[in-house]
């Protein structure tokens, strides 16, 4: 299973597999995932309308942050682009350390990586996304199901059999192109909050960006849920499969993330913003 999954992928990077317009990732909220610290939230909030598009910015490092000790949570720094919540957040000087370092990281690793990665044709990459996204369908089904959504984890369940053949593997995504079959991102945080379980305190995680204490304990569970856990793997070989899903997803965005920082008067606050109205807006769909 671990060579398939590596020779599947490597055969798509290098073109064996045709590119075509079937299975083109198209949600966008996909595109930023973990990397950084403005992560899918900013991307689907923008996507949602709770975020107005901005102009990009491409050349180098954005300005800093105007965090200063002075400001108040009450007070709106998103230039009226998102609306203000009243997030707990106990610890924000550690979320807003965290968030630094996010940041350092992706304007110094994970983007100038995924900036080469697109030397990579859009329609391979794109198939390795779809490939991922396939492989995540258990996670989605088994969430679909226990909010008794039992239309979208037939849907789910139908995408994964239509995908994982027509698709040759979940490279391409015949689902939706040919039957109208939509992916339901649903997980365990979504879950959990579905029955009225609160979001908690807000928190940034290295690398893995914005959450809260509900969407944590729900990423645990979601990763025992994960069919590539179960796949007997060096942890190098792990790593590098999850960075490769991130960087590809990475490198398929528009640049959203450099927006934000451009146009936000303070990042932290609008991301902290963003990703609690995407999330509430998700459990609440």
């Amino acid at each position: 299973m671990r060579h398939y999954v590596i020779l599947v992928l490597f055969a798509t990077l290098v073109g064996v597999f045709p590119a075509g317009k079937v299975g083109a990732a198209e949600d966008r909220a996909a595109a930023v995932v973990e990397f950084p610290a403005a992560a899918e939230a900013v991307v689907s909030a923008a996507d949602a309308g709770a975020a107005e598009t901005v102009p990009g910015q491409t050349a180098g490092e954005p300005q800093g942050e105007a965090a200063d000790e002075d400001f108040v949570d009450e007070e709106d720094f998103t230039n009226g682009d998102i609306e203000t919540l009243h997030i707990a957040d106990p610890i924000e000087p550690f979320n807003r350390g965290m968030f630094w370092l996010n940041d350092k990281l992706y304007f110094y690793l994970f983007k100038p990586i995924a900036r080469g990665y697109r030397v990579v044709p859009e329609p391979a990459r794109k198939s390795v996304s779809n490939f991922f996204s396939n492989l995540g369908t258990p996670v989605r089904f088994a969430n679909a199901l226990l909010q008794f959504k039992l239309a979208d984890a037939g849907s789910e369940l139908g995408r994964l059999v239509i995908n994982s053949t027509l698709g040759i593997g979940g490279l391409f995504d015949p689902a939706k192109a040919w039957f109208d079959l939509d992916r339901k991102d649903e997980d365990l945080g979504q879950t959990f909050g579905r029955y009225g379980v609160g979001s908690g305190f807000y928190i940034v995680w290295p690398v893995l960006g914005p959450s809260n204490a509900r969407d944590t304990v729900g990423m645990v569970g979601d990763f025992f849920m994960d069919p590539l856990h179960y796949v007997e793997m060096k942890p190098a070989e792990r790593l590098g499969l999850t960075g490769l899903e991130k960087e590809t997803d990475l490198s398929l965005d528009k640049d959203t993330y450099e927006s934000v920082k451009q146009e936000a008067l303070d990042t932290y606050l609008y991301v902290r913003n963003a990703y609690e109205q995407y999330r509430d807006g998700k459990i609440k769909k």
